[in-house]
């Protein structure tokens, strides 16, 4: 088995391509390390799958069409796992041509690769973002998502639409998650568990957002992975109960399907701060601020569908995951 990891060298991506490898797979590891965020972190996550004999890096953008065109030609995969994108909501605001770049060129690349070389499986990463105006809890993937707040919510809802579009005309089985706030060590230094650890090791104050009064669906990065790796071999299929006149949002008469993967327990943001608190045993400055342009106020994902298909069940307990970032925190910048 040989698996294309686009974004190995990223948060979610470096995870995965190390579960894979130690299940005796064979990883391809394609990465641009752009400087949306450090790169030496990057670096270091390579450096690390690189000890690996059954890993391979390629660097290369998505957008660059003939580069991704060869990448496939090159090598057989099997399967792919599109964890590559511009990611960021607040970051949109800012870049909006990097999410079209990113999001939209670069995950057409994939999609004809896939297409032209016969992939048994595409797995792609979506966002909990889609749901935006959504206010029907928990988020379910049969709901309707077409209210987006932001571009980089719009792009992955693009995503979705050009997957099954693919799966469709061509036949092409593809499965997209919807990830739910991903946390834990190695993770992104823009997310907010890196940024409140940070600050609060340094004596700075946080900026906490809509006065605090913000619930999240928080997600262990290895309850994220398992939830991929049970996916990978369960490859989309037609659904055969799919009714026109009524349509479900997330699957279709051709091989494709959605799933939420997140840790059904919304947490209200201050009760998170005060476990990065117990897990630091120092005390946060506070910056109360209005609600920031993009933001949700909740989210919280519904499981059901994707605990039927594989039996997925999140495992990692909110304490349990933020005690291991911290220590990781400490180890890896010495603090």
């Amino acid at each position: 088995m040989k698996v294309l990891v686009t974004g190995a060298a990223g948060f979610i991506g470096f995870h995965l391509s190390r579960r894979l490898l130690a299940e005796g797979i064979e990883v391809v590891g394609l990465d641009n390390l752009n400087e949306y965020y450090d790169v030496q972190l990057k670096k270091d996550r390579l450096a690390i799958l690189l000890k690996e004999r059954k890993f391979t890096f390629v660097e290369l953008d998505l957008v660059d069409t003939p580069g991704i065109k060869k990448l496939f030609q090159d090598y057989s995969f099997q399967r792919v796992v599109n964890l590559a994108a511009q990611a960021g909501v607040r970051y949109s605001l800012e870049n909006p041509r990097a999410y079209v770049d990113s999001n939209l060129s670069g995950f057409l690349n994939i999609l004809e690769g896939c297409r032209h070389n016969r992939i048994e499986h595409l797995v792609y990463a979506s966002s909990s973002s889609v749901y935006g105006l959504n206010r029907n809890m928990p988020f379910s993937v049969h709901d309707n998502v077409d209210h987006p707040l932001s571009l980089y919510a719009a792009s992955k809802k693009a995503n979705e639409l050009m997957a099954h579009s693919y799966s469709h005309l061509y036949d092409l089985p593809v499965t997209g998650l919807r990830f739910f706030t991903v946390y834990g060590p190695w993770g992104r230094p823009d997310m907010a568990l890196f940024l409140f650890t940070k600050a609060i090791l340094a004596g700075e104050p946080i900026k906490v957002f809509n006065q605090g009064r913000m619930e999240r669906d928080f997600t262990y990065v290895d309850d994220i992975v398992e939830g991929i790796v049970r996916l990978l071999p369960n490859i989309a299929a037609p659904n055969p109960d799919w009714d026109g006149t009524a349509p479900d949002p997330g699957s279709s008469p051709a091989p494709y399907r959605l799933y939420n993967i997140g840790n059904h327990s919304p947490v209200k943001l201050l009760d998170f701060i005060a476990l990065i608190e117990k897990a630091l045993g120092r005390k946060a400055q506070k910056e109360l601020l209005p609600m920031q342009p993009g933001d949700v106020p909740a989210t919280y994902a519904d499981v059901a569908a994707l605990n039927q298909a594989v039996g997925f069940s999140p495992e990692t307990a909110l304490e349990t995951g933020i005690a291991r970032f911290v220590q990781w925190y400490r180890d890896y910048y010495k603090v």
